[in-house]
């Protein structure tokens, strides 16, 4: 049995840098051993094939919204049904992981019941096949190395947790904003120790343009990331990876985050009706206080609605 079951439904393989770097990303996965099982959902075009081609599992079935794209939920139920993992993990499709996931994903494991683990990433611009064969993060380090740039923390390309949580999903388009950052909000809620390791599981996302997704306009720019944050319950689920209340050190120590930094200590204020009190009301009464010139902005966006 493997340690961790990792699910994505990829875009379509019908562009070839698109392919490319999919081709990469799911060929960096299988590197990692017998620790990983991979497992493909969709029938965007050519998934059959490639995952055929790699050996990896696919399921083709996913329910989809009257847009055509797949749904969060189902995708996590189906992955949820077709293994037996103690570990699932959602990862883009476009994320090479290195031995350090796995390492720190057993480790963590081996301590907590009930978790989320999420993190930043580095970002590299890729136009060629990768080799992973043998010793090959070395050698990606000293051809790549220098040109990894680290993007900016906000959200997660990667949720590793157990199985036994996240099994009430809301209807989530794929592949759009809100989601992901409703998974951060989830955890903190529900009490789930939301692990940030930034600082321990180094991924790196390759590089790639808009043009797979309606008017090639960013995922965040969407029609259906608005439809998301609805179904997530609003504005106020919007967590960041500033809002993870533990993270592993260097040390491979799990950690509280300390509140010595001001804009932490208040963020954590503002979010505390919502994630202790589990109060929205009181929770946009915070978010009025910390943001007054925002909450007046969406009060008068309301009125005029």
């Amino acid at each position: 049995m493997s340690l961790i079951t990792i699910f994505i439904t990829p875009k379509g393989f019908d562009r070839d840098h698109i392919a490319m770097i999919q081709r990469n990303a799911i060929r960096s996965w299988k590197a990692l051993g017998e620790d990983v099982d991979i497992l493909l959902i969709g029938d965007d075009p050519g998934v059959e094939e490639n995952a055929a081609a790699l050996g990896v599992r696919h399921i083709k079935e996913v329910r989809r919204n009257a847009s055509g794209t797949p749904m969060l939920d189902d995708i996590f139920r189906i992955a949820r049904d077709h293994s037996d993992s103690p570990l699932l993990a959602y990862v883009n499709a476009d994320i090479i992981l290195k031995r350090d996931f796995v390492d720190v994903s057993r480790r963590i494991c081996e301590q907590e019941k009930q978790f989320l683990l999420v993190g930043q990433r580095w970002d590299l611009d890729v136009r060629e096949d990768l080799d992973f064969s043998g010793d090959w993060e070395d050698r990606f380090s000293r051809t790549y190395g220098s040109k990894l740039r680290r993007h900016p923390a906000g959200g997660s390309d990667y949720f590793v947790y157990p199985r036994e949580i996240f099994t009430h999903i809301p209807e989530f388009a794929i592949g759009r904003s809100g989601w992901d950052n409703w998974m951060f909000y989830e955890a903190r809620v529900k009490g789930w120790k939301l692990i940030n390791c930034s600082r321990t599981i180094n991924i790196i996302h390759q590089d790639h343009d808009y043009a797979h997704l309606p008017n090639g306009l960013p995922h965040y720019r969407q029609p259906e990331s608005a439809e998301n944050v609805k179904a997530a319950g609003g504005k106020r689920t919007i967590f960041t990876l500033l809002d993870c209340d533990y993270e592993m050190n260097e040390g491979m120590e799990i950690r509280r985050i300390p509140l010595n930094d001001k804009k932490k200590l208040l963020r954590e204020m503002e979010i505390f009706p919502l994630v202790t009190l589990k109060s929205k009301f009181l929770g946009d009464a915070a978010f009025a206080l910390f943001h007054p010139k925002k909450a007046y902005a969406e009060f008068r966006n309301r009125s005029r609605s």
